[in-house]
């Protein structure tokens, strides 16, 4: 797609007509599918413009997989981003050929714009979008930045700025057959019998977003003793220690899939569970994007902000609220008992009893 073939729609601002698109969004695998509604919406207002994603390098995988965005440029760095050592020769680099052929149009979808209002600025694209905190008058068209809101929601506004129709909140996450195979073989040492796939994530990148291993371990005993559950620990290539601790923890046995699975062959691990109890982290939204039932705990985090809004299919645990206000909010995921989450645990499982639960099981039992 080159910068010649335009849209046909003007943005509304200027008239002008919209060819090229850049959206800023250095962030980790939750935080972007957060954003993929408002991607869709862009797409589907500017079917023909180039839209780039200026992310992190592991976001490549993620644009390969949707049509919503055609590449992604590795985010450089910049003062006061946390996400990229910022290295100014680098940085100088990479905005001097964005501002020799601008963009039509910078959307800034990294934060409340304290930092990242600047670089998108210095982008220096004709038009430019985003939120804002106080009087910022950097970008040609921003919007005060309200914390409480829905990450997903958020985006959505903001590109209903530009004349962009968004109300579909649907996140996405597509996988190809040989990550399913590769997920069904990764499952194949199961138990042969009918209780139902329940997926443990105990990691995350923020200790105080992790409730105790121990807890996810006695949660794991008492979901096999109740239902003939078949436990299957999941995480990334540096959470080994942490699923271990669960595993060793636990008296009844467990599948520990760590540092097994890619993006692709982890969203089909989860896909094919009848529950993920799961720590605020990328699996909650994986979950989602795949339509798996999920039980997610809170502590730090808000979940008016970062809960999949879909409540009837995804259960929070509020940490913070069980424990008091009052707290730390960062030692409240070690305040929270098995008791509630056990409860949501069952009360999930038991919405599947007519028909669902131990069909996807059985499925991975016998290879089909």
């Amino acid at each position: 797609m080159t910068a010649e073939i335009t849209s046909g729609i003007p943005f509304p601002q200027t008239g002008a007509v919209v060819r090229r698109i850049a959206v800023f969004r250095a962030l980790f695998l939750g935080d972007v599918l957060c954003a993929i509604p408002a991607l869709r919406a862009l797409r589907r207002h500017f079917p023909l413009a180039e839209i780039t994603l200026i992310g992190l390098p592991w976001a490549a995988d993620l644009a390969r997989r949707l049509p919503y965005i055609d590449q992604v440029l590795p985010f450089p760095g910049y003062p006061g981003i946390t996400e990229v050592d910022y290295q100014a020769a680098q940085t100088q680099a990479f905005l001097q050929v964005a501002q020799a052929n601008p963009y039509d149009l910078a959307i800034q979808m990294h934060g409340n714009g304290t930092n990242s209002n600047g670089f998108v600025a210095d982008l220096g694209a004709r038009m430019s979008l985003g939120y804002r905190q106080g009087n910022d008058r950097r970008l040609t068209v921003s919007r005060p930045y309200l914390p409480a809101e829905h990450e997903i929601g958020r985006w959505l506004r903001l590109v209903r700025e530009v004349g962009v129709p968004a109300d579909d909140p649907r996140t996405e996450f597509p996988t190809s057959r040989s990550e399913a195979d590769h997920a069904l073989e990764l499952l194949r040492p199961l138990p042969d019998r009918s209780g139902p796939l329940i997926g443990l994530h105990a990691g995350g990148k923020d200790p105080a977003r992790r409730w105790p291993p121990e807890r996810f371990a006695q949660l794991a005993d008492a979901l096999v003793a109740q239902t003939g559950a078949r436990i299957v620990l999941t995480g990334g290539p540096g959470e080994h220690a942490i699923t271990a601790a669960v595993r060793q923890a636990m008296q009844a046995p467990a599948l520990d899939l760590a540092g097994q699975t890619d993006l692709g062959s982890f969203a089909e691990v989860i896909a094919r569970l009848d529950l993920l109890i799961t720590n605020d982290t990328g699996a909650s939204h994986l979950a989602a994007a795949r339509g798996t039932r999920s039980v997610v705990l809170f502590g730090p985090s808000r979940p008016e902000r970062w809960a999949p809004p879909d409540r009837a299919r995804h259960r929070v645990i509020d940490a913070l609220a069980l424990a008091g206000s009052a707290i730390d909010p960062r030692t409240a995921l070690r305040r929270l008992s098995v008791g509630p989450v056990l409860a949501a645990g069952l009360d999930m499982l038991r919405r599947d009893q007519a028909g669902e639960v131990g069909s996807i099981a059985r499925e991975v039992a016998c290879g089909d």
